[in-house]
This record gives structure tokens, C-alpha cells and sequence, in this order.
């Protein structure tokens, strides 16, 4: 595995750790900011994440396809849903434990099995070279969710430009027809114009952090399709 995809997995755990060292029963009882899900549900989902991608990795090193949850996302929601109750110490122990596991399998996975492996995600098949940004996507992105302290602006630079350059690529699919936006990011001076050419499009200025929230649906702003990251 490229150094670069373990190490920052790596580190984006280990603030989510950061972020749980005094979590309590009542903590994990509230309400995060998934309509429906509280504390304990995303740090549920975020553990069985990590299982899932040990499953694709160990798949892989053995020259199969492997299924992200083989029971699809019936399999995902009843996992999440069975273990969102548990008392902080189990749900922390759980998620950092999980992802321990993930940091092993990492480790242990081949490099030409990073450079030609797969699995199966719910949406079709999926290259191992994707799994590094993945997995930091959903550390970061809920770990905001959680809303336990730790929002967008803690997001670590690289993982924003990364991320915000993906998320840019999809605005053409979200936009209403006929539609354009022109988005600045105010802290950076980079300008996107949404679709190229468009004669009217809308301004949004935000500092990236912020642009990036708002296009993954964690700040408000003006009204795009869903994201699909």
C-alpha cells in the first residue's frame, strides 16, 4: 500500500480516537447528525466499515472479488442497528479495535494486490486502489457527524483538497437544468465555473473547508441534487 493512503488513515483514526477518550453512555445516546442515527449508531457504522474493508483486502490477497457486506445493505442496516445501543466503553473499544484490524490489513496486503485487486460494494465493483480515500472519507466526514467537537474546520488539509476536487466533479449531475454556479473558495483563490461556459452562473464564496461541507451535505448553502460520494 502507498505509504502515504496508511499513514493518513492512520492519523484520521487516531483524532477520532482523540475525540473519544471521555465519551460517555449518555454521549453515545444522543442524537448525531444523521436524521435517525445517534452517536452510537455512527460509531457502530463506522467499526463494521472497517470490518467490511478487511473482508475486500483479505478477499483480495486471495484472488477474489469479495463483497463489501454480503448480505447487502439489509446485512449493513440490522449490524448498525444491533450494536448502536451498547454502552460508550463497548462502542469505543468496538470502532478503535475495528480499526486497528484495518491498520493490520493494510500493512499486510500486497502491493500487487493494491495495484490490481477489487471488491464488490453495494454499487458494483470497486478497485482496492480506491480503499485508502474511502475509508478517510468516512472517518472524517463522520466523525463531523458525530457532533462531538470535531467539525470541517478540523478537517486536515490534504484530506480538503483531495475531497474537494471530487466533490467538485460531481456539482454538473446535482444542478438543477439550466442551471450554473460559479464557486470560490474564498481562502485559496480557486474558482470553479459550473458548467464551463455557463453565461449566469450563481457565485458561492466560502473558504474550502466550508465549500467542501456544503457540497457533502454537512453545511447549509444553496440547493444542489443529493451528493453521492
Amino acid at each position: 500500500m502507498p505509504d502515504f493512503g496508511r499513514a493518513a488513515i492512520e492519523r484520521s483514526h487516531a483524532r477520532l480516537g482523540m475525540t473519544l477518550t471521555a465519551l460517555t453512555d449518555d454521549d453515545a445516546r444522543r442524537p448525531s447528525l444523521l436524521p435517525g442515527w445517534t452517536v452510537g449508531h455512527v460509531l457502530t457504522h463506522l467499526a463494521r466499515n472497517a470490518d467490511s474493508l478487511v473482508r475486500m483486502l483479505e478477499g483480495a490477497a486471495q484472488g477474489e472479488i469479495a463483497d463489501q457486506y454480503p448480505g447487502g445493505n439489509e446485512q449493513r442496516a440490522g449490524d448498525i442497528e444491533a450494536g448502536a445501543g451498547r454502552p460508550a466503553a463497548g462502542l469505543v473499544d468496538d470502532v478503535m479495535t475495528a480499526a486497528t484490524r484495518l491498520e493490520a490489513a493494510t500493512e499486510a496486503t500486497p502491493e500487487g494486490v493494491w495495484r490490481d485487486g477489487h471488491g464488490r460494494v453495494v454499487s458494483g465493483v470497486w478497485a482496492l486502489a480506491e480503499l485508502p480515500f474511502r475509508r478517510r472519507r468516512e472517518v472524517e466526514i463522520h466523525h463531523v457527524d458525530l457532533a462531538l467537537g470535531y467539525g470541517p474546520a478540523d478537517w486536515p488539509d490534504d484530506y480538503v483538497d483531495e475531497e474537494l476536487e471530487r466533490a467538485v466533479a460531481g456539482v454538473a449531475a446535482r444542478l438543477p437544468d439550466g442551471a450554473g454556479v460559479d464557486l470560490r473558495a474564498t481562502d485559496t483563490g480557486r474558482r470553479w465555473v459550473i458548467p464551463e461556459g455557463s453565461p449566469a452562473p450563481a457565485a458561492v464564496e466560502m473558504d474550502r473547508r466550508r465549500l467542501l461541507a456544503w457540497l457533502v451535505g454537512r453545511a447549509d448553502g444553496p440547493a444542489l441534487g443529493p451528493w453521492k460520494g
